[in-house]
């Protein structure tokens, strides 16, 4: 990159080896290069590392558009970037690399947590219409078997219909599940200690309340040290027999010690996307129980749903272009109450 004599900002990629193949397409390298002062093919696994291709671009750079994997922005990387103004985050949480450094020189922020959100919250809703349905236990059940002489009497507990949901987090993604449930006939339960007024068709309970309603407990809170194993021992055994727990959010929010004993049992079913650590010991029997279905960590953006947060950040450095707000901006005081 050059110094510009137009208005197109100039710009860096950021992000973790491999990361930009998997998130720009050709169209978005295209599009970055009418965007912006940019060589899309040139990205920075290493911000601190002494490439001079990537010093040169960071010293010119006004945006950082980055991804998972980018270099923390401390102090020391800033100080090689005296023209950043802005990063434009093309994942979800930017706790990983804006760091005290970005808020104290004043860097806007941005981020596609809202993107990010969307394949969380269908993930969400398969899983609850799944559960109802029990579909883990009887797609089991129906191998074992191999006939459908019993069906009937066995599923006489199943199903959807006006099932309790309980919701744990109004965050972009209980919010977006808690949006996708309206059609179905589920009465809808919401804990967050941030919320005095509910979304419409939800009804705001205490967390204890809310495991013991529901039929289904699905997890959105963010990882924070307050929430760290909020769903313990006490909600646990609050949860009625076979009620499903589903978690998406952090491992770290529920307490898997807790949680074990009624999993082993059969009282409870999971469906965990998340692990406490994010990958079970090879002897946890999550891998084995019958009542649980253990996924990698998926529900978030995969595959080509990446491309729908490259989209949104390219939307950001086309505002920021234009001098225009950024439309999913981050500012420091979120990040004590969001991932």
């Amino acid at each position: 990159m050059h110094p510009t004599t137009d208005n197109r900002p100039s710009l860096l990629l950021a992000m973790g080896p491999g990361v930009d193949e998997r998130l720009l397409t050709d169209a978005h390298r295209t599009r970055l290069g009418l965007l912006a002062h940019t060589d899309p093919h040139l990205v920075a696994h290493d911000l601190a590392a002494p490439d001079p291709r990537v010093a040169a671009a960071l010293a010119e750079a006004e945006i950082l558009l980055t991804c998972w994997g980018a270099t923390p922005l401390t102090g020391d990387v800033l100080a090689r970037a005296p023209r950043l103004k802005a990063v434009v985050h093309a994942a979800g949480s930017v706790k990983h690399h804006v760091t005290d450094a970005c808020w104290e020189r004043g860097l806007r922020v941005t981020s596609a947590a809202a993107a990010n959100a969307l394949p969380v919250a269908e993930y969400t809703l398969a899983a609850i219409l799944f559960a109802g349905k029990r579909v883990l236990r009887s797609a089991q059940r129906y191998a074992e078997i191999r006939t459908d002489d019993t069906w009937l009497t066995e599923s006489t507990p199943w199903g959807n219909y006006r099932r309790t949901i309980g919701i744990v987090g109004a965050s972009r993604i209980g919010r977006r599940v808690v949006e996708l449930l309206r059609p179905f006939d589920f009465e809808i339960l919401l804990y967050d200690p941030y919320v005095t007024s509910p979304p419409p068709g939800t009804e705001l309970v205490g967390l204890d309340e809310l495991c013991a309603r529901s039929t289904v407990v699905s997890v959105h809170a963010p990882q924070l040290p307050s929430t760290h194993g909020m769903i313990g021992a006490v909600q646990l055994a609050a949860m009625p027999d076979g009620t499903t727990l589903i978690n998406t959010a952090r491992g770290s929010l529920v307490d898997e010690t807790a949680l074990l004993p009624h999993l082993v049992s059969g009282r409870l079913h999971a469906i965990l996307d998340v692990t406490d650590p994010e990958l079970p010991p090879t002897e946890s029997p999550l891998w084995t129980l019958p009542n649980v279905l253990l996924t990698p960590h998926v529900a978030g953006s995969l595959g080509n749903e990446l491309h729908r947060m490259a989209d949104q950040a390219l939307e950001e450095v086309a505002r920021y272009g234009r001098g225009e707000p950024f439309a999913e901006e981050v500012r420091a005081a979120d990040l004590t109450r969001s991932a």
